[in-house]
Order: structure tokens, then C-alpha cells, then sequence
């Protein structure tokens, strides 16, 4: 059943072969034959139409010379920039494995949809300008010939960051760092901040900061949506299943200070289909880990971390699933309809949802109070103890909200440092990472996946260089402090 596994040679030249069969259609040259014999069968067997005995279609290929695994956003954006970017058109073959294809789990549609500039760390400010850049023009990318123009729903009400006495400081110089990136941002003092936002009562505030341009919130399912539609028609193949296993080979080396390491070079993916008690396996040259808060498992999966403690080769992909709660309120006399995206001091968020004067809105747990991932159940008291004492006492208004109702998702949560991992694994050298985000994987989507395909085709980072980001850094213990996590 199996072809004998192929060693292609790494680099541009590997993905500049276009490679044939794929299970579930016909390849150009053989749609003849299967016509023919088609007509043979029939013309023994009584009775008219044709009837397979194994439909095969559900299938993946058997081979593809990328495969994604995660079909959400940033997955998603891979496979659109890989395709963008590729050269000759049609020379990659790249096949998204989503194991969750009603998106009912997914991080992306359970997210509320925030983009800003407002971080401490230049390569996030980087990331979140070109991702605006690309939502703003979202159908000059995303457009396909015949359907309707995507809209977004972008709301550019921006973002309002609130300090306190003890956080001023900082506020300033991550504003300063922004402003050096080209970002449009403000810091208001505190009677500034009652003139221009009447509802917001102060206390305790020292310092904001309010971005005046490409901040605010749009429609997550549309842009999964888009970009699933878009790489479909550049020929992105998809399956509905989940990756089981990697079948990789290994060669020994010695570093230069004497410690022998083991580099593994990924050739086959097993994919358990959905309904079936069986897998298929799928020859590749490439990997990309882009499932999000379950990246961690697959990377296991993969064999890394699976060495002596303190070792490259011991090292595990620090990702894990977080759960995280979103609460959705009505009430009448609340903030218009300039309200920004509102960050408070102790953590506490809101933005408006529509016209109607509703909102939604959250807080995340500290580690003692961090929920079982498991399920997602919605704890309500933690709205009533957490949530509306901080929003009621800084917007006196939402002391008569009524609570309308709720969801619980998933942060892909880095442990380590709450940053994105993008690029190659130092060790299994064609398993590159596109996660990790904390909670802004959605907003740098576009970015990332642009980051990780100029890797992968180039061997590089072109256009934002991500080297803070590489899986290294968990080794040897750089972490990159991105102050502004929401």
C-alpha cells in the first residue's frame, strides 16, 4: 500500500517539483484510464450507474510536500503565503489537517476579534501593523474571481490602555517603543481622559494610552472564512482528521563541545480520518505545527522533549490549552458607540458588541484561579466575583448590567514567555512552529504565516525578522518579555 518513503534534498529545489498522485482524484494523465475502466465494468455488470465499492474521497493524499497541521487562522495563513509566495505557481503541494471541522473548539471563531499595536515588544507592534495593513485590504489578498468581497466588519474605535500609578512608567516607555514603529499612539492624563470619555471614572488611574489609528475588533469567522475559501482556490487540499503519528529518520552528530545530539527528519504523517478506525499515512517534506493550544501534544508527538532535562534534546514545546472566559452584557444608559477596546489596571476588558448597547468583555485568571481546560463550561461566578466589580467601579454605569450570556476558548498559553514560537525546530529539522501566542495569535495571523512560508521557501525571515521567536530561546532560557498580555 505504501511507497517506499522519499529522501528529497532540502531547500527551494524540493518544493519546486510538482509530485503527482493524490488519493480521492485522479491525477490529468490518468483520468483516461479510469474512464475505461470504468466503461469495462459496466459493460459486465447489470444495471446503469457507477458504484464504487470504497469511496476514498474523505481520504488525504499520499503525499504532499507540506503538511499543516491546525486549520485555524494561522494555519490557514500558511498555506495562503506558501502559495502566494511559491515560484513556479503550482509547484507546492500543501494539505491542512483540521481535526475539528465544524470550528466549535476552534480558538479563533471563540475569540473577540481585538487588534492593536499597544505592545512592549517591537516585533509584536511589527507583526499587528502588517496584519492591519492586510485586514484593511483584505479582498486585494483575499479576493476570489466570482465571489462576493469579504467584509470584516472592522470597528476602528481603537484601544484604551489604563495605568496606574505604579504601571505609568512602564505605559511610557512601551509608548515610546510603539511611536518608534510607526504606531499612532497617545498617552492621556487622567483629566484627559474624562473629557474625551465622560463614563470613565479615573480613580486610580495615573496614565492611558488610546490608539488613534489601526486598533479596534472585526469578525474572526469571516477572516477563517476568507482565507479558507481564497487557498482552496489556489489548491490547498484539506482533511477533516487528526495527525496520530510521525514516522521520521535520525543521524547522529556531535556538537563542538562534545555533545551528541540526534537531528530527526520527518517523512510520513499518520492521519486518523474522521469515522474511521483506521489512518492514512502521508508522505511529506515539511511540517508545520499550527495547532494552537494542543501545538504541545503534536509537538510530543514528534519526539521533542523527549531527552535528558537541560538538554536541547530534552527541551519540550512549552505550549499548553488555557481556558478563558468571554461574557456578554446588555445595558442601556452604557458607553456609546465611541467606546474603545477598554484594558483596565487590574486586568478586566471590555468593547461594545454591535448597536444595542451591548458589550463583552473578560479577565484573565491569575495561575491559582486558572480553570480545568478540559470542557468548556463557563464559570458565571467568576464574572459576579472577578469581572463586574472591576468593570462597575470604572464605569459606574455597568453597576445595572444584566448578564446575557457567555463562552469559554482556548489561549494557545506559552508558558515560558506568553510569545508566538515561529520557525524551525533546531532538532527535527523539517517540523517549523507557527504558535504559542497567548491570546494574540489572531490578530498576527497574517503576519506569522507570512513569516513562517518566507522560512520555509527561503530559509530566512524576509520581511520581519523573528529570530527572538525561534524555539531556542526556551533552551537557553532568553525569554522575550512582552509586557502589554491581555
Amino acid at each position: 500500500m505504501l511507497r517506499t518513503a522519499s529522501r528529497p534534498r532540502w531547500g527551494r529545489a524540493l518544493l519546486a517539483r510538482g509530485l503527482g498522485s493524490r488519493r480521492g482524484g485522479s491525477a490529468p494523465d490518468q483520468n483516461g484510464k479510469v474512464s475505461e475502466i470504468k466503461k469495462k465494468i459496466q459493460s459486465v455488470l447489470p444495471g446503469g450507474a457507477w458504484n464504487p465499492l470504497y469511496d476514498t474521497s474523505y481520504l488525504p493524499p499520499e503525499h504532499s510536500d507540506v503538511v499543516i497541521v491546525g486549520g485555524g487562522v494561522i494555519g490557514l495563513s500558511v498555506a495562503y503565503w506558501l502559495k502566494r509566495l511559491e515560484k513556479p505557481r503550482g509547484a507546492i503541494r500543501v494539505l491542512v489537517v483540521e481535526r475539528d471541522h465544524t470550528y466549535s473548539r476552534a480558538s479563533t471563531v471563540l475569540s473577540v476579534g481585538g487588534i492593536r499595536q499597544q505592545f512592549s515588544v517591537p516585533e509584536n507592534i511589527q507583526l499587528s501593523l502588517f496584519s492591519i495593513e492586510f485586514l484593511r485590504n483584505i479582498n486585494e489578498y483575499l479576493a476570489v474571481v466570482d465571489d462576493p468581497p469579504l467584509d470584516i466588519q472592522f470597528n476602528p474605535s481603537g484601544y484604551l490602555l489604563l495605568a496606574s500609578e505604579k504601571g505609568a512608567a512602564l505605559m511610557e516607555s512601551n509608548v515610546k517603543v510603539q511611536r518608534q514603529e510607526g504606531a499612532k499612539v497617545c498617552l492621556m492624563s487622567p483629566e484627559q481622559l474624562r473629557n474625551k470619555f465622560p463614563w470613565i471614572n479615573t480613580e486610580g488611574v495615573a496614565l492611558a494610552s488610546y490608539g488613534m489609528e489601526q486598533e479596534g475588533w472585526f469578525d474572526p469567522w469571516c477572516l477563517l472564512q476568507g482565507l479558507r475559501r481564497k487557498v482552496q482556490s489556489m489548491g490547498v487540499l484539506f482533511c477533516h482528521g487528526e495527525v496520530t503519528r510521525f514516522i521520521s529518520s535520525s543521524n547522529h552528530m556531535e556538537t563542538r563541545s562534545g555533545e551528541e545530539v540526534t537531528l530527526k527528519r520527518i517523512h510520513e504523517v499518520h492521519v486518523k480520518v474522521d469515522h474511521s478506525l483506521e489512518y492514512q499515512p502521508v508522505e511529506c517534506a515539511i511540517v508545520i505545527n499550527a495547532a494552537g493550544a494542543w501545538s504541545g501534544q503534536i509537538a510530543q508527538l514528534a519526539g521533542i522533549g523527549k531527552g535528558p532535562p537541560g538538554t536541547l534534546q530534552g527541551t519540550k514545546l512549552p505550549v499548553e490549552p488555557r481556558k478563558r472566559y468571554v461574557y456578554v452584557w446588555h445595558c442601556p444608559q452604557g458607553p456609546g458607540l465611541e467606546t474603545p477596546f477598554v484594558v483596565d489596571p487590574s486586568g478586566v476588558y471590555f468593547r461594545r458588541e454591535g448597536l444595542g448597547n451591548n458589550y463583552l468583555g473578560g479577565c484573565s485568571p491569575t495561575e491559582e484561579e486558572e480553570p480545568d481546560p478540559g470542557n468548556l463550561e463557563v464559570d458565571h461566578d467568576f464574572f459576579q466575583d472577578k469581572v463586574w466589580p472591576s468593570l462597575a467601579q470604572r464605569v459606574p454605569a455597568f453597576e445595572t448590567l444584566k448578564a446575557r450570556s457567555s463562552w469559554a476558548g482556548y489561549y494557545d498559553y506559552n508558558t515560558f514567555d506568553q510569545n508566538g514560537v515561529v520557525g524551525p525546530h533546531p532538532l527535527v529539522i523539517n517540523m517549523y512552529f507557527a504558535t504559542g501566542f497567548s491570546g494574540h495569535g489572531l490578530q498576527q495571523a497574517p503576519a506569522v504565516g507570512r513569516a513562517v512560508a518566507e522560512m520555509v521557501l527561503q530559509g530566512h525571515f524576509q520581511t520581519i525578522d523573528l529570530s527572538p521567536f525561534l524555539f531556542s530561546r526556551f533552551y537557553l532560557g532568553e525569554k522575550v518579555q512582552e509586557h502589554n498580555i491581555v
